[in-house]
């Protein structure tokens, strides 16, 4: 049953998705994690996998940037494809000075000035919650995996390149954001809609207090325990 973005047939996606934001990293954890892969999406170069994982079938798939995009894979991976819970995994920019590269993040919540929402469905919420109890499992998995996570607020943002003066400071003391990214709240938003579960793990990519930056080769590969916790975790869940 092909959508206009994925060709992949029925039966071929897992009830559990990984979604990295940039469809090489989707390749990476497909190549050195999974096991028995098929390839079921390329459309638009947006490329989705399908694989076993100690066992257990997981698929992982690019969203692209911004909330548009993975508004539009995330949908049609919930209502069409029959996936009831989808673990994005990220990367953010840090708001926190106590936040530091390469720092594990589990987002409680996402607020936005955003329409995606309220366009979507006239929802008018400007802060979405993942699911807790997805959320909570999670947040047992990287303690087994004695991985430590920062749980908060993140701001997702539908610009990367602001003009004028940098707010990183009012969003971290008027909206509680300790950091920034620009996808969950529309994954929020959608599972919200359709009844779904969804989540979000991000690794800090770079800082905006500090000024400190990861290469582009580091965010497709390096962050790899974000990727170990969402595996183990999608391991758990029932097929």
């Amino acid at each position: 049953m092909p959508t206009p973005h994925n060709n992949a047939l029925e039966g071929q996606i897992a009830k559990t998705v990984l979604m990295p934001g940039d469809p090489l990293r989707a390749k990476y954890i497909a190549d050195t994690f999974l096991e028995n892969v098929i390839e079921f999406n390329n459309v638009r170069n947006m490329f989705g996998y399908t694989g076993t994982y100690k066992e257990r079938v997981i698929s992982v798939m690019g969203s692209g940037m911004g909330m548009p995009s993975i508004g539009i894979y995330s949908y049609e991976l919930y209502k069409f494809y029959g996936v009831e819970r989808i673990i994005r995994i990220g990367s953010a920019g840090a708001y926190s000075p106590d936040l530091k590269l390469y720092d594990t993040l589990l987002v409680k919540d996402a607020w936005s000035e955003s329409s995606f929402a309220k366009s979507q469905n006239n929802e008018t919420k400007k802060t979405l919650k993942a699911s807790p109890e997805l959320n909570k499992e999670i947040a047992k998995k990287a303690k087994k995996l004695h991985i430590p996570i920062v749980i908060g607020r993140v701001h997702s943002s539908d610009v990367f390149y602001a003009e004028g003066e940098n707010k990183h400071e009012f969003y971290f003391e008027k909206h509680k954001c300790i950091a920034v990214e620009m996808e969950s709240f529309a994954l929020f938003h959608n599972a919200n809609v359709l009844g779904k579960q969804a989540a979000c793990l991000l690794t800090v990519s770079d800082s905006l207090v500090s000024h400190e930056v990861t290469t582009a080769e580091e965010r497709q590969s390096a962050f790899t325990n974000m990727m170990k916790i969402a595996l183990e975790l999608a391991q758990k869940m029932d097929v």
